[in-house]
């Protein structure tokens, strides 16, 4: 049974939060595997099942936890939102957010690639590949790829060599993620080739190249995330 410090119940419901999440880790829950009631969290954090719900939604803000009525409370990520200096986790409308930042990714990331395409070093396009290549190993195994792809494309910033795009690296951080983390792999094919291109592009010095597959990438997933939104939307008023 683990014990949590007695304190005011706000404090307390944040306390939990990161408790609840590095059991998560250390059990480990799986992605796509249930966690235990709000009961049985109650009973072994000793904690109230109200500081338990708070708890909870905390980490579905963080894009760790959801929510799904009559079944239960699943591990969607295994990746924090904690490093977030926008504040951005705590916007409730995922799906709002998720489009939001597209709309600024599409408007910064084929610049950028393309950039990097006429910039990186060779030993950075050494790694951009490895990095790639990770990505399309975890997502084909259905493992938990997410880390790694925001890696990807945070590597592809600093390959830019533009001091100030690398500064924007945790908004492309909470864009990867936050799409992430709704999609749960759906564009498996298209994210492993739009991927390949860009790496492709980037390495051969393709600048044009580059810019067309990020756009393509960046397309895809937004297809998916109106989809998404409209299918979320109707469900919403069914309910």
């Amino acid at each position: 049974m683990y014990h949590i410090e007695r304190m005011e119940k706000k404090q307390l419901g944040l306390q939990l939060e990161d408790e609840l999440m590095n059991y998560i880790l250390k059990a480990p829950v799986e992605i796509g595997q249930k966690i235990p009631n709000e009961f049985e969290l109650a009973q072994q954090f000793g904690v109230g099942r109200s500081t338990v719900r708070e708890a909870v939604k905390g980490l579905v803000t963080r894009g760790i936890l959801e929510v799904r009525r009559g079944s239960g409370t699943f591990v969607i990520s295994h990746h924090s939102l904690k490093e977030d200096p926008l504040g951005l986790a705590r916007l409730e409308d995922k799906y709002k957010l998720a489009l939001e930042l597209f709309e600024l990714r599409l408007m910064m990331e084929p610049e950028i690639a393309s950039l990097a395409a006429q910039k990186a070093k060779e030993e950075e396009k050494v790694r951009l590949e490895e990095l790639c290549n990770q990505v399309e190993e975890l997502y084909s195994n259905a493992q938990d790829h997410l880390e790694k792809d925001v890696e990807f494309h945070t590597h592809i910033a600093r390959c830019s060599q533009n001091r100030v795009v690398e500064m924007l690296v945790p908004l492309i951080h909470s864009a990867v993620t936050t799409f992430g983390s709704l999609t749960h792999r759906k564009l498996k094919n298209e994210t492993i080739e739009t991927h390949r291109a860009i790496t492709d592009s980037i390495i051969r010095g393709d600048s044009v190249g580059a810019k067309c597959a990020m756009i393509m990438h960046l397309t895809y997933n937004r297809q998916m995330l109106v989809k998404m939104m409209e299918e979320h939307q109707k469900g919403a008023v069914r309910i």
